[in-house]
Protein backbone atom coordinates (compact mmCIF):
# COMPACT_ATOMS: atom_id res chain seq x y z
CA UNK A 1 0.00 0.00 0.00
CA UNK A 2 1.10 3.60 -0.93
CA UNK A 3 2.19 6.53 1.74
CA UNK A 4 -0.25 8.74 2.08
CA UNK A 5 1.34 12.20 2.61
CA UNK A 6 -0.15 15.57 3.15
CA UNK A 7 1.32 19.06 1.66
CA UNK A 8 0.05 22.02 3.26
CA UNK A 9 0.11 25.45 1.45
CA UNK A 10 -0.38 28.37 3.76
CA UNK A 11 -0.54 31.74 3.16
CA UNK A 12 0.74 34.31 5.52
CA UNK A 13 -1.52 36.12 7.73
CA UNK A 14 -2.48 39.95 7.51
CA UNK A 15 0.16 42.45 6.90
CA UNK A 16 1.27 45.76 8.08
CA UNK A 17 0.81 48.23 4.92
CA UNK A 18 -1.51 51.34 6.76
CA UNK A 19 -0.46 52.77 2.75
CA UNK A 20 -2.14 50.07 0.70
CA UNK A 21 0.58 49.50 -1.05
CA UNK A 22 0.67 46.57 -3.54
CA UNK A 23 3.84 45.38 -1.76
CA UNK A 24 4.77 42.07 -3.93
CA UNK A 25 8.56 41.15 -3.68
CA UNK A 26 9.48 44.54 -1.46
CA UNK A 27 11.74 43.97 1.74
CA UNK A 28 9.91 45.17 5.08
CA UNK A 29 6.54 44.39 5.47
CA UNK A 30 5.85 42.55 8.37
CA UNK A 31 3.01 40.88 10.57
CA UNK A 32 0.36 43.33 11.68
CA UNK A 33 -0.97 42.65 15.33
CA UNK A 34 -4.10 40.79 13.54
CA UNK A 35 -1.62 38.44 11.81
CA UNK A 36 0.22 37.60 14.15
CA UNK A 37 -2.44 36.09 15.69
CA UNK A 38 -3.19 34.53 12.68
CA UNK A 39 -0.11 32.95 12.33
CA UNK A 40 -0.76 31.48 15.67
CA UNK A 41 -4.28 29.89 14.93
CA UNK A 42 -2.83 28.34 12.27
CA UNK A 43 -0.38 26.70 14.04
CA UNK A 44 -2.91 25.98 16.86
CA UNK A 45 -4.71 24.20 13.93
CA UNK A 46 -1.84 21.68 13.40
CA UNK A 47 -2.03 20.89 16.82
CA UNK A 48 -1.02 17.13 17.07
CA UNK A 49 -0.66 16.80 13.25
CA UNK A 50 2.38 14.66 11.77
CA UNK A 51 4.13 17.65 10.51
CA UNK A 52 7.65 16.60 9.43
CA UNK A 53 9.00 19.09 7.52
CA UNK A 54 8.55 23.38 7.17
CA UNK A 55 9.13 25.59 3.85
CA UNK A 56 8.78 29.05 3.71
CA UNK A 57 9.08 31.91 0.77
CA UNK A 58 11.86 34.00 1.75
CA UNK A 59 9.43 36.85 2.57
CA UNK A 60 9.14 38.60 6.56
CA UNK A 61 5.48 37.92 6.45
CA UNK A 62 5.60 34.65 5.20
CA UNK A 63 8.66 33.87 8.12
CA UNK A 64 7.39 35.21 10.72
CA UNK A 65 3.69 32.96 9.82
CA UNK A 66 6.23 30.37 9.96
CA UNK A 67 7.72 30.76 13.52
CA UNK A 68 4.83 29.20 15.20
CA UNK A 69 4.94 26.56 13.78
CA UNK A 70 8.86 25.78 13.58
CA UNK A 71 8.17 26.57 17.37
CA UNK A 72 4.88 24.16 17.93
CA UNK A 73 7.45 21.18 15.69
CA UNK A 74 10.92 22.11 16.58
CA UNK A 75 11.94 22.07 13.12
CA UNK A 76 14.06 24.06 10.96
CA UNK A 77 12.32 27.00 8.73
CA UNK A 78 13.70 25.99 4.62
CA UNK A 79 13.63 28.86 2.51
CA UNK A 80 12.50 27.84 -0.93
CA UNK A 81 12.78 31.03 -3.06
CA UNK A 82 10.07 29.45 -5.48
CA UNK A 83 7.39 29.93 -3.05
CA UNK A 84 7.99 33.81 -3.62
CA UNK A 85 5.02 36.07 -4.57
CA UNK A 86 4.32 36.20 -7.97
CA UNK A 87 6.42 39.11 -9.96
CA UNK A 88 3.91 42.35 -10.54
CA UNK A 89 4.66 45.33 -12.55
CA UNK A 90 2.21 47.43 -10.17
CA UNK A 91 4.68 46.78 -7.39
CA UNK A 92 5.36 49.37 -4.82
CA UNK A 93 1.75 51.21 -6.26
CA UNK A 94 -1.71 51.69 -5.55
CA UNK A 95 -3.57 50.09 -7.69
CA UNK A 96 -7.05 51.17 -8.23
CA UNK A 97 -9.34 53.50 -10.41
CA UNK A 98 -9.59 56.21 -7.69
CA UNK A 99 -6.23 58.11 -7.27
CA UNK A 100 -4.34 54.81 -8.31
CA UNK A 101 -1.54 53.71 -10.54
CA UNK A 102 -4.72 52.73 -13.64
CA UNK A 103 -5.26 56.40 -14.05
CA UNK A 104 -1.58 56.97 -15.56
CA UNK A 105 -1.35 55.47 -19.48
CA UNK A 106 2.08 54.67 -18.81
CA UNK A 107 0.67 51.19 -17.54
CA UNK A 108 -2.17 50.90 -19.18
CA UNK A 109 0.46 48.35 -21.88
CA UNK A 110 0.46 46.29 -19.08
CA UNK A 111 -3.25 45.26 -19.05
CA UNK A 112 -4.02 44.18 -22.54
CA UNK A 113 -3.53 39.96 -21.65
CA UNK A 114 -5.20 39.15 -18.37
CA UNK A 115 -5.29 35.64 -19.71
CA UNK A 116 -0.83 35.91 -19.47
CA UNK A 117 -1.07 37.75 -17.56
CA UNK A 118 0.57 40.60 -18.95
CA UNK A 119 1.27 42.69 -15.78
CA UNK A 120 3.59 39.94 -14.30
CA UNK A 121 4.88 36.55 -13.69
CA UNK A 122 3.04 34.09 -16.48
CA UNK A 123 0.67 31.78 -14.68
CA UNK A 124 2.58 28.91 -16.62
CA UNK A 125 5.41 29.89 -15.17
CA UNK A 126 3.96 30.17 -11.55
CA UNK A 127 2.06 26.70 -11.21
CA UNK A 128 5.40 24.99 -12.30
CA UNK A 129 7.33 26.62 -9.92
CA UNK A 130 4.87 25.98 -7.28
CA UNK A 131 4.20 22.49 -8.45
CA UNK A 132 8.00 21.79 -8.03
CA UNK A 133 8.51 23.01 -4.37
CA UNK A 134 5.30 20.81 -3.33
CA UNK A 135 7.16 17.99 -5.55
CA UNK A 136 9.98 18.77 -3.03
CA UNK A 137 7.92 19.17 0.21
CA UNK A 138 6.53 15.89 -0.24
CA UNK A 139 9.50 13.90 -0.69
CA UNK A 140 10.78 15.15 2.30
CA UNK A 141 7.86 14.38 4.61
CA UNK A 142 7.28 10.99 2.86
CA UNK A 143 4.55 9.25 4.57
CA UNK A 144 4.16 12.34 7.03
CA UNK A 145 3.11 15.60 6.46
CA UNK A 146 4.74 18.99 5.38
CA UNK A 147 3.99 22.82 5.44
CA UNK A 148 4.92 25.29 2.56
CA UNK A 149 4.21 29.31 3.58
CA UNK A 150 3.31 31.47 0.71
CA UNK A 151 1.22 33.98 -0.86
CA UNK A 152 -2.38 34.34 -1.93
CA UNK A 153 -1.35 34.35 -5.19
CA UNK A 154 1.29 31.24 -6.28
CA UNK A 155 -1.41 29.08 -3.98
CA UNK A 156 -4.27 29.97 -6.34
CA UNK A 157 -2.65 29.28 -8.97
CA UNK A 158 -1.00 26.04 -7.75
CA UNK A 159 -4.85 24.74 -6.76
CA UNK A 160 -6.29 25.90 -10.03
CA UNK A 161 -3.05 23.44 -11.97
CA UNK A 162 -3.62 20.75 -9.42
CA UNK A 163 -7.80 20.58 -10.01
CA UNK A 164 -7.11 20.88 -13.73
CA UNK A 165 -8.83 24.35 -13.77
CA UNK A 166 -8.06 27.00 -16.54
CA UNK A 167 -5.18 29.22 -14.80
CA UNK A 168 -6.77 33.06 -15.96
CA UNK A 169 -9.00 34.15 -13.36
CA UNK A 170 -10.50 37.09 -11.48
CA UNK A 171 -9.13 37.80 -8.21
CA UNK A 172 -12.32 37.95 -6.57
CA UNK A 173 -12.98 34.72 -7.19
CA UNK A 174 -9.83 33.27 -4.95
CA UNK A 175 -10.24 31.15 -2.20
CA UNK A 176 -7.63 31.57 -0.29
CA UNK A 177 -7.87 33.81 2.57
CA UNK A 178 -5.49 35.46 5.53
CA UNK A 179 -3.67 32.35 7.16
CA UNK A 180 -5.27 29.61 4.89
CA UNK A 181 -4.61 26.10 4.58
CA UNK A 182 -4.99 24.62 1.02
CA UNK A 183 -4.07 20.94 1.55
CA UNK A 184 -2.82 18.25 -0.93
CA UNK A 185 -3.10 14.40 -0.20
CA UNK A 186 -1.18 12.36 -2.07
CA UNK A 187 -1.56 8.44 -2.36
CA UNK A 188 2.25 7.99 -3.31
CA UNK A 189 2.90 10.63 -5.96
CA UNK A 190 -0.72 10.43 -7.05
CA UNK A 191 -2.77 13.05 -5.93
CA UNK A 192 -5.95 12.11 -4.24
CA UNK A 193 -7.57 15.02 -2.61
CA UNK A 194 -7.42 19.23 -2.54
CA UNK A 195 -8.72 20.47 0.69
CA UNK A 196 -9.18 24.40 1.96
CA UNK A 197 -9.65 25.57 5.49
CA UNK A 198 -9.49 28.83 7.36
CA UNK A 199 -8.25 28.45 10.98
CA UNK A 200 -8.04 32.25 11.39
CA UNK A 201 -11.33 33.36 9.96
CA UNK A 202 -12.47 34.48 13.60
CA UNK A 203 -9.49 37.00 13.51
CA UNK A 204 -10.44 40.41 12.55
CA UNK A 205 -8.85 41.63 9.38
CA UNK A 206 -7.73 45.47 9.02
CA UNK A 207 -8.95 47.11 5.60
CA UNK A 208 -5.01 48.05 5.16
CA UNK A 209 -4.28 44.42 3.47
CA UNK A 210 -3.01 45.42 -0.28
CA UNK A 211 -0.69 42.05 -1.94
CA UNK A 212 -0.40 38.95 -0.98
Amino acid sequence: MSETTIVHLLRHGEVHNPEGILYGRLPGYRLSEDGVLMAKAAAKWFGERDVAALFSSPMQRALETAAPLADAFDLPVTVDDRLIEADNHFEGLTFGAGAGSLRRPEHWRHLVNPLKPSWGEPYRELAARMRAVVIRAREAARGHEAVCVSHQLPIWILRLHAEHRRLWHHPSRRECGLASLTSLTFEGSRLVEVAYCEPAAGIAKGPSVAGA
